[in-house]
């Protein structure tokens, strides 16, 4: 087992005493209004499309920006939540981990209707922070609760 610390000096705690960490944070826009399912065991999953851009200068000196699209899930509590609050042109924080595409280990890909390649990032989210003016009754951060012994985080669709 690895000791892990952070620049602070203080220790990492970590599930199953593997020193192995994946955490993703993104800041940007929703792409979609969100959209409310439930997995066959009852629980709620909001899904939603967010998009985060990087302007910078070529070496040309000319503006460019670079936006890449997110596919987000969230589970439980904070899915019900999510699913209240947010809505498209929303700015928020969403902090979680990457799901890749089970067979190749990467992000989903596939064909746009006009023939380019196009590449899917699935986030499955543990916090979300809404950006902006609270909405009156919103919380400030949305934590996922731990998943109980059992529970999927498979999305049903």
């Amino acid at each position: 087992m690895w000791d892990v610390w952070d620049v602070r000096g203080k220790p990492i705690p970590l599930k199953g005493g593997e020193a192995m960490y994946h955490r993703l944070i993104i800041a940007g826009h929703l792409g979609t209004d969100p959209e409310m399912r439930y997995t066959p065991e009852g629980t709620p999953v909001t899904s939603f499309r967010m998009a985060s851009s990087v302007r910078y200068r070529d070496a040309g000196g000319e503006p460019r920006e670079e936006t890449i699209w997110f596919r987000v899930s969230v589970f439980g509590r904070q899915a019900e939540i999510a699913n209240q609050y947010l809505q498209k042109g929303r700015p928020v924080l969403v902090e979680g981990r990457l799901r890749p595409d089970p067979e190749t280990g990467s992000p989903r890909i596939f064909r746009r209707s006009d023939g380019t390649a196009g590449a899917s990032y699935e986030v499955r989210a543990d916090r979300i922070v809404l950006i902006g003016p609270r909405p009156e009754g919103a919380p400030e951060a949305l934590e996922a609760e731990e998943a109980e012994e059992g529970e999927s985080e498979e999305a049903p669709f």
